[in-house]
């Protein structure tokens, strides 16, 4: 039996939908494809992502991770660990309907700033991390600043299509085809995917409806995290966010203008639940443990939290 004919054998045995596509894969394979670029497909052809994301596992590098000041699991008693611990509680209490106003898509969490550089994707990966630590949640991280995806580059993780090729393929392509589990078992990764220039239109379809209704209500446990793109940057984050059930915030100390704080609360409108963290905060010498998190509403589901951990750059990264 020729190569050929094997190969249509095997096709038959296991019931596969597209054996034409499937042979010619046998005879010719595909070639390969930048980190972010789509392979190249059949016209008509049903988009399928690469092998290495159909339910591939990736590694979180936690030694990489503790070098620029990321939560890892063997960090639970450290300092940052607690601030994150408060930052995530209302949160939590907002999921499990016991916060002060009942909130639709509670468990939908967007994490962004009004402009780059203030650390929504460190702040994002930080508090996925401090929320699968807990006993009865899971998480899945959406890289969903899908103009310039950060969390993977982040992470050091290789990926390939994501949010907006699902987007993109009009559902065909299925989420889980994309969607990465991580050594954490508790933790999954959704890869933005390729640029595409219609982004912002892709997120606010009816596909994408779709999908936040299903992370939304198909796991009662889990807990997504979108990193959003900057507020007063692009259109995408405003589309995210009429779509979150909470608003994480992230405002840089001694970096954000409050104007721009301002105008970007503006652009999440009266009642979306808006958490403020102000990140990079450095506390005066004498008051490095005592200056607190000052949580509290100011406003109608507006509250705030203190970081005191800033941000590393290259040049100030330090171990937990």
């Amino acid at each position: 039996m020729s190569t050929i004919e094997q190969a249509l054998a095997k096709i038959q045995r296991e019931h596969l939908a597209d054996a034409a596509a499937a042979l010619r894969a046998t005879e010719e394979p595909a070639p390969a494809f930048a980190t972010g670029d789509a392979p190249p497909e059949p016209r008509g052809a049903r988009r399928r992502a690469p092998s290495f994301a159909e339910g591939a596992a990736v590694k979180l590098p936690f030694e990489r991770m503790r070098e620029l000041s990321l939560l890892t699991p063997d960090a639970s008693r450290s300092h940052l660990a607690e601030e994150y611990r408060a930052i995530k509680r209302p949160l939590l209490r907002n999921i499990d309907g016991k916060g002060a106003e009942t909130v639709a898509n509670a468990n939908l969490i967007m994490v962004t700033s009004a402009m780059p550089g203030e650390g929504k994707t460190y702040t994002a990966i930080n508090l996925a991390m401090s929320i699968a630590m807990e006993k009865d949640r899971t998480v899945l991280l959406v890289d969903g600043d899908v103009a310039k995806p950060s969390v993977a580059s982040r992470l050091g993780i290789e990926t390939g299509q994501g949010l907006i090729d699902v987007l993109a393929s009009d559902r065909q392509l299925d989420v889980a085809e994309v969607m990465l589990r991580t050594n954490l078992p508790n933790v999954r990764f959704l890869p933005a995917g390729r640029s595409h220039d219609r982004a912002t239109e892709l997120l606010a379809s009816e596909d994408m409806a779709a999908l936040m209704a299903e992370f939304s209500t198909r796991y009662r446990d889990r807990v997504v995290i979108f990193d959003s793109p900057p507020l007063l940057l692009t259109s995408e984050s405003s589309v995210l966010a009429s779509m979150m059930g909470q608003v994480v915030l992230i405002v840089a100390a001694q970096q954000t203008p409050q104007y721009l704080v301002k105008d970007a609360i503006a652009r999440l409108g009266e009642e979306q639940i808006v958490g403020l963290v102000l990140n990079k905060f450095r506390p005066s010498l004498g008051n490095r443990y005592g200056a607190g998190y000052g949580y509290g509403y100011y406003g109608k589901g507006r509250y705030g939290y203190r970081d005191e951990t800033p941000e590393p750059q290259p040049d100030d990264a330090r171990q937990l």
